[in-house]
């Protein structure tokens, strides 16, 4: 902990006279005991503000759940619901297994760590298991982006794949070039940073939502579009989800979550900046949650207004999407940029989320969630974001001040971050389209990626999961009314599949 205490028995002997060893001795133990009961407090003040984050971006996966079921049609919602859950267990394990090692393990050429398996000779001196958590938590949030892309049409064995391979390969390779502290992409290192700044990805709009979208992409892409998505002309027709009410209530735990998954990325918060003054970590992670929250609403209303203009409609769910497509976009740069800034990051990405539906139309590409257009659109808008808005000050405050050190172009830093982000997005591309593509490629030539067009048909819960996520009447009590129905007609049965 900076400002410690020190105490030196000989200079204060000096002062309090002859004979005074002892005295001076036990003055500075006790001074020496107080010190330390401050730098433990410190330590446990961090740690706690990081497992707190942790529960928070965890807690994402509901959101998750809750909105993939409310985008999807009700006869798969048990499927999508299973998915999320198996996400958050088959990733516990693969990214204790290998995807720490590879992520934050120490590596010799920047690749990918080579330590700490299984968390073998764990904790370090610079993490404790707190940050494991937290950093978990964030891998099974780009398995879930990924899982909303390949919706009612993908094999159950093909879900627990593709979730282990990315938690504990892909995603953690990723996350070790512009994350850990001698990733050959990272603006944490000392020396040899790429193009002199390294790569600024704050909380994972590359990292993460790159990563998650362009998986989920090449999934969908792999699998083609769902059952009636497109006419034989080639006219798109809305496969909407079934609940309106779960879209929302996930958008909101998803907002929730998202300040622990922004500013808990600080992942300590007990650090001055100025000595003596009321400005330091915390502050800084007070303005990282006003930047998201401003991206995020900016989005939103944007969003709103433009799909109104374009199609006539005040929907909810495009609201949403735009929502969090802002979220997406402002994590990269969100602990670097000013507020209003974050009006821009906002703006644009809903233009980009809007764009990107369009062109998905455009090529018959079919993503129930708009995943891929979400969070791997804004994902990279975020990036180049940083790379024009970036603020000195907090750049230096952040990754810490050193010469050479890059920001935004628009701000007057030049155009070396700029071209750092460019690479960063490139090579997240390439290195997710070379893995999880080939995954996708070779699950469908087993037979194992996409179901028969009789289950889809039929809906994948009552197809291969047994019954429907609802509760349907089993004997000839007509009083009970499900929404939708009029007075007197038959109550649906088990074993009858939703007329959707």
């Amino acid at each position: 902990m900076s400002g410690a205490i020190t105490c030196s028995a000989a200079e204060l002997s000096a002062l309090l006279g002859p004979n005074a060893t002892a005295a001076a001795n036990y003055i500075c133990g006790q001074l020496g005991t107080v010190n330390n009961k401050f730098t433990d407090a410190a330590y446990a003040i961090d740690n706690t503000y990081l497992l707190f984050s942790a529960y928070l971006v965890f807690a994402m996966q509901l959101g998750f759940a809750m909105l993939c079921a409310g985008s999807v049609r009700a006869k798969n919602t048990m499927n999508i619901m299973l998915t999320n859950v198996l996400d958050a267990a088959a990733g516990g394990i693969s990214y204790y297994l290998f995807g720490y090692a590879f992520a934050f393990g120490e590596s010799s050429g920047g690749f990918i760590g080579i330590h700490n398996f299984g968390l073998k000779n764990y904790p370090t001196s610079t993490s404790d298991y707190s940050f494991f958590l937290y950093q978990w938590a964030f891998a099974i949030a780009a398995a879930g982006i990924t899982s909303g892309s390949i919706a009612e049409r993908t094999q159950f064995v093909a879900y627990l794949i593709y979730s282990s391979f990315l938690t504990g390969f892909v995603y953690p390779v990723v996350a070790h070039w512009f994350w850990s502290p001698d990733g050959w992409a990272s603006p944490f290192l000392s020396e040899n940073r790429l193009f002199g700044t390294g790569a600024i990805d704050f909380a994972g709009s590359g990292v993460v939502h790159m990563v998650g979208g362009i998986a989920g992409l090449w999934g969908a892409l792999i699998e083609g579009p769902r059952i009636g998505r497109f006419e034989e002309g080639g006219r798109a027709i809305a496969l909407r989800g079934h609940s309106a009410s779960l879209v929302v209530l996930g958008t909101f735990l998803l907002w929730f979550g998202w300040y622990g998954f922004n500013p808990g990325s600080f992942t300590k918060i007990l650090i001055p900046y100025e000595s003596g003054s009321n400005y330091g970590q915390w502050s800084g992670i007070g303005r990282t949650a006003v930047t998201t929250t401003l991206s995020g609403c900016t989005a939103a209303l944007t969003t709103l207004f433009g799909k109104r203009f374009l199609s006539g409609h005040w929907m909810v769910s495009d609201v949403c999407n735009g929502l969090l497509g802002g979220f997406a976009a402002i994590t990269a740069g969100c602990s670097v940029v000013e507020p209003w800034a974050a009006i821009v990051c906002g703006f644009i990405a809903s233009i980009v989320l809007i764009g990107c539906n369009k062109l998905a139309e455009l090529l018959k590409y079919d993503d129930p969630l708009e995943a891929a257009q979400l969070h791997g659109g804004c994902g990279a808008w975020g990036l180049i974001f940083v790379g024009l808005f970036a603020n000195e000050r907090y750049v230096n405050e952040v990754y810490g001040a050193s010469p050479g050190r890059h920001y935004g172009l628009f701000m007057g830093g030049g155009g070396k971050l700029l071209g750092a982000q460019l690479v960063q997005i490139v090579v997240i591309v390439g290195w997710v389209s070379a893995t999880m593509g080939t995954l996708f490629f070779i699950l469908k030539r087993l037979n194992l990626l996409r179901i028969s067009a009789n289950d889809e048909m039929r809906g994948m819960d009552i197809a291969r999961h047994g019954g429907f996520a609802y509760i349907y009447h089993d004997n000839d009590d007509e009083s009970i009314q499900f929404p939708g129905m009029s007075p007197g007609s038959p109550l649906p049965r088990r074993s009858d599949p939703p007329a959707l």
